[in-house]
């Protein structure tokens, strides 16, 4: 099996908080893979930046994808992290992957459009998120793929630790959304504290996209 990791470009005004970031240019989302989403309640974080947080609340207020929304976090250099819970109205992509057997690993605003960082474990199973595009008139493009062997028969520079997190949390639903399973139950079954996995969850993310998307000359040191 080759597993692939793929960049994808979607725009429709329906996919969450576009009509957002169409009320506050200045401001830029990005996913909290790292979060613990309890799959209860149903709230999902960001990371924003962004020059007038007013102005981005006003967009929250007026944009259909959003129901509740809090600010959690925020910094002095015009940074916050937010969690929302969605409305009905919403275009979800993620469950579309998760039904793929892949992983949405980041999601940022490019404008009014999103880039999806995705890992699928088939290249074939692509076709799934093209099919419900076309089946909700979401424009779609393909930016970049790369494939490399089964993350189960390589290391893609995984320590032993981070790949048994990052399978362990996959197989129990982590990476769904709603999550079928909290950071603390991951913890839980890795039997290390919730900061520790959630950190060889965020490292190990961080090698899978390493090692598969960013090229040789400019990877960190």
């Amino acid at each position: 099996m080759t597993d692939i990791k793929a960049v994808v470009r979607v725009e429709h005004p329906d996919i969450v908080l576009t009509e957002t970031v169409a009320h506050d240019r200045s401001s830029t989302v990005k996913s909290v893979s790292e979060a613990g989403t309890d799959p209860m309640s149903g709230k999902f974080f960001y990371h924003i930046d962004s020059a007038d947080f007013r102005q981005f609340e006003e967009g929250l207020r007026r944009d259909s994808t959003v129901g509740e929304f809090e600010r959690v976090i925020e910094t002095r250099d015009e940074k916050a992290i937010y969690s929302f819970e969605y409305t009905n109205e919403a275009k979800l992509l993620s469950p579309v992957v998760s039904a793929a057997n892949g992983v949405i690993l980041d999601m940022e605003n490019d404008g009014r459009a999103w880039i999806l960082t995705l890992w699928m474990s088939e290249r074939a199973d692509l076709v799934h998120l093209w099919d419900y595009a076309r089946q909700n008139d979401i424009d779609i493009d393909l930016l970049r793929v790369n494939e490399y062997a089964s993350l189960g028969e390589t290391d893609a520079g995984l320590t032993d630790s981070q790949r048994e997190a990052l399978l362990l949390a996959f197989e129990t639903g982590y990476f769904e959304e709603p999550r079928d399973a909290t950071l603390s139950e991951v913890a839980a079954d890795l039997d290390i504290s919730q900061p520790a996995a959630s950190g060889l969850l965020r490292r190990g993310i961080k090698r899978l996209i390493v090692s598969s998307l960013v090229d040789d000359d400019d990877q960190p040191d």
